[in-house]
């Protein structure tokens, strides 16, 4: 580790530190509050026992305490790594456990396991994107001891895999950009790309972490320029990439959860840096081609989805992720969401009018600190939303993400002398480089 990393890692842990008694502080009052105010739960007529992974992810809080508010019982699962995470200590988990890695050979006995020990009826995977395949096969061994919420393995496959979805999408008539699958620099440098209106992007497959916010457009100024940026990429035949055209405008993201392709759950706003601020936007184009792409398919499980709305006004997919979105924080008022993902035959459920969009508060906070020029905006976010996390009635998760999870996790990397890029309080985790 470089003498400048551990600085930075000391000097984050002290920032932290600084913001501990504010934290506790805040803490303290919600638990008294709940000593008089108690939060309303359901009486489910049959209550189910759901399994939920991905446990340092607020998404997957959130869907504990969704399932938790309709009257079911949460168990909730994360690799040993991520064994602090803040949201082991909410009300809404009945039990935590670890299991291995998504990737190791025990991860699917571990799971099944403990679904026979706590008689789990429904998994709900919050997948990372390399556990989405890991999640499909673990379908597979689950299958007869319980309900799997997720896409199998052929259809996660062909989704996760940017230019695979592109051709299943344009096959059904729906509009997407022009893509070209890249396994070796060359075929990029042979393309004719005067033959297009637009400039291209290129994005790998397999998931990336650092690369993925790379849109530096092609063809470069001049052919050597070019040809230095494709080469210093790690393409290959068992690295393939996408060269997707790319088109400027508005995005959006979107999360829909689905069964035998019927949308029963669904949200769509604004993209944002890093995908750290939600606000429902009604789109009724955008929910038109979810809801034909799933029917077509025959999805069960969850889906998000990226678009654009081109300068046109013409709208594309950019791409799908078989997996949990965090926009599901977004829910965090709306009594249906155990419905949408349990029950067959649900009327469509979607954020309601009353609810604030969604944000990170230590993220606004270092935004406030690292841009002042940003402060009046990042007041207004701040004011005007919801914090992903806090709960009145539920505020250990916010306390021990942030004081005991991360600071985990530094201190871990700190002894590993390991670097990290940044912290993601969303994902609950260090973004590092070949990191999951």
């Amino acid at each position: 580790m470089a003498p400048l990393t551990a600085l930075r890692t000391a000097a984050t842990l002290m920032l932290l530190c600084l913001a501990l008694p504010f934290n506790v502080a805040l803490t303290v009052v919600a638990l008294l509050r709940g000593l008089v105010v108690r939060p309303p739960r359901a009486v489910a007529p049959a209550p189910k026992t759901i399994l939920i992974s991905g446990g340092k992810m607020t998404k997957a809080l959130q869907l504990a305490r969704s399932f938790h508010r309709a009257g079911h019982r949460v168990i909730l699962v994360e690799s040993h790594k991520y064994r602090l995470t803040g949201h082991r200590f909410s009300r809404a988990v009945d039990r935590f456990y670890t299991v291995p890695k998504p990737e190791a050979p025990g991860y699917a006995p571990a799971l099944l396991a403990i679904v026979r020990k706590e008689g789990v009826d429904a998994y709900v995977p919050v997948c990372s994107p390399v556990a989405s395949r890991f999640d499909a096969e673990a379908a597979a061994v689950l299958a007869g001891s319980c309900e799997v919420v997720h896409c199998d393995l052929e259809t996660v496959d062909k989704l996760d895999d940017k230019h695979a979805f592109s051709v299943i999408a344009a096959s059904l008539g729906l509009s997407v950009p022009a893509s070209f699958r890249i396994t070796q620099p060359q075929q990029v440098l042979d393309f004719d790309f005067g033959a297009y209106d637009r400039p291209f992007i290129l994005k790998s497959i397999p998931y990336d972490p650092i690369r993925r916010l790379d849109l530096t457009e092609l063809p470069r100024d001049t052919p050597l320029e070019t040809a230095a940026f494709v080469q210093a990429l790690p393409i290959s035949p068992a690295n393939p990439w996408v060269m997707q055209e790319f088109i400027s405008g508005q995005e959006y993201c979107t999360h829909s959860t689905v069964r035998h392709g019927e949308l029963q759950l669904h949200c769509c706003c604004a993209s944002s840096a890093f995908q750290i601020n939600y606000e429902m936007v009604d789109d009724p184009e955008i929910e038109a081609w979810v809801r034909h792409f799933v029917g077509a398919l025959q999805l069960t499980g969850q889906v998000s989805f990226d678009f654009i709305r081109a300068d046109d006004g013409r709208l594309y997919a950019i791409e799908c992720n078989p997996r949990t979105h965090s926009a599901i924080t977004m829910f965090y008022d709306q009594p249906d969401v155990a419905k949408a993902y349990l029950e067959d035959g649900v009327p469509e459920v979607k954020p309601l009018e009353s609810c604030r969009p969604t944000y990170w508060l230590y993220h606004e906070l270092w935004r406030l600190i690292s841009r002042p020029t940003t402060t009046a905006q990042g007041m207004r976010t701040i004011v005007r939303g919801k914090d992903a996390i806090f709960d009145w009635a539920d505020p250990l998760p916010f306390l021990m993400v942030h004081h005991a999870q991360i600071p985990w996790l530094l201190f871990e990397n700190l002894r590993l002398r390991k670097g990290w890029i940044r912290i993601d309080f969303n994902i609950g985790k260090l973004v590092e480089a070949g990191g999951d």
